[in-house]
């Protein structure tokens, strides 16, 4: 067997333990299977896929996770992480908000009632955008409750 019928042996057999082979390929795959070297192979495969198949990740108990999060450097880095997460978000909301503003307002073509509007539907968001983070910031560190389980 040549170097390029041994790929295109491989490549088919990859096919063929997907389930992705076509009509013509079929039979040309079968073709390769008449020799014990790829019936060898393919056995192997198989047995490895299905091998693989079978296996599945355990979940760990609630207690090892209940360990996990009382870590200080475990806790620490997912803040750290949220809050890079926030600043890059709001700074590119920043700009975004920035751009419109500016596009909006040059717009000659926008009567005033309508811009005035806009603008005032954006604030009235932020508004309430930054009323609701904040509540829940000051409810999060007064809640008495928050390491009961429900």
């Amino acid at each position: 067997m040549t170097a390029m019928e041994r790929d295109r042996f491989r490549m088919l057999m990859m096919k063929a333990l997907d389930c992705e082979l076509a009509g013509s390929e079929h039979s040309e795959f079968e073709n390769f299977l008449r020799e014990k070297e790829c019936q060898q192979e393919w056995h192997a495969f198989r047995k490895v896929k299905e091998a693989t198949m079978d296996l599945k990740l355990s979940e760990p108990a609630p207690e090892v996770w209940d360990g996990y999060w009382k870590g200080v450097y475990n806790r620490t880095e997912r803040g750290i992480a949220w809050v890079l997460v926030t600043l890059g978000a709001a700074v590119l909301f920043a700009w975004g908000a920035i751009e419109f503003v500016s596009a909006l307002w040059a717009d000659s073509q926008a009567p005033l009632i309508v811009k005035v509007g806009i603008f005032t539907l954006a604030g009235g968001l932020f508004l309430l955008f930054f009323s609701v983070i904040r509540e829940r910031w000051f409810t999060s560190r007064h809640d008495k409750y928050k390491e009961v389980q429900r």
